[in-house]
């Protein structure tokens, strides 16, 4: 067994471990450092494949975006435990059953059949001027691209539907025309009001005779 094999395994179980504490761990905050943990292995998984613009993208935009965006929620909503543990038991042959399948079917797709080593060998060494960022670019935009310009109309779609899910129009909810705030002048902002001025309880009067109350 080489060093990068072994380096490999050991990447291999942390993956494993940090995936099965993420959905059994109890408290979410917990659960979301422990995905963070498996986005950095699987990144480290990618750079032994040579995908260095791959695992780059996934500690920046996954860990350092999306997953700091998922802890700000999960701390700052208020959820109850309990209440989200209440029927899971009810669901747990259903829950087994798909599990078992989606074992079954990854173990028939990732098995030696189609992922040997006979048929994916390792990568051989590329060129100091080798870039994987330009020819992923290539592929997304040459041999790919019907599925890249698919997935971006799909992305599209289920953004326009969450806000049409969410927007709600509300009577008591206050917004600005900017249409109608560009035309607003002065007089209708502000108002000058002629009042009489008045002399607080601690002012100093004057009486007939000019000394000072």
């Amino acid at each position: 067994m080489t060093y990068v094999t072994a380096i490999f395994y050991i990447f291999a179980a942390i993956l494993v471990f940090a995936g099965l504490r993420v959905i059994t761990a109890r408290n979410p905050v917990h659960a979301a450092l422990f995905l963070v943990l498996a986005f950095f292995t699987a990144a480290g998984l990618w750079m032994m494949l040579e995908a260095e613009f791959l695992a780059i993208t996934l500690v920046l935009v996954y860990v350092g975006a999306v997953m700091v965006l998922f802890l700000f929620v999960v701390m700052m909503l208020d959820i109850n435990l309990d209440k989200l543990r209440e029927g899971f038991w009810d669901y747990l042959p259903l829950a087994g059953f798909v599990s078992v399948l989606l074992m079954i079917e990854m173990a028939l797709i990732l098995g030696s059949r189609h992922f040997g080593l006979e048929i994916m060998a390792t990568p051989a060494p590329h060129p100091a001027d080798y870039s994987n960022t330009k020819e992923l670019g290539r592929l997304l935009y040459t041999d790919y691209v019907y599925a890249f310009e698919l997935a971006a109309v799909i992305l599209l779609v289920a953004i326009v539907a969450a806000i049409a899910l969410t927007l709600r129009r509300r009577k008591d909810s206050k917004y600005i025309d900017p249409a109608e705030q560009v035309k607003v002048k002065r007089n209708d902002r502000l108002r000058i009001v002629k009042m009489q001025s008045e002399k607080g309880p601690g002012a100093r009067t004057q009486d007939s005779g000019g000394e000072g109350a």
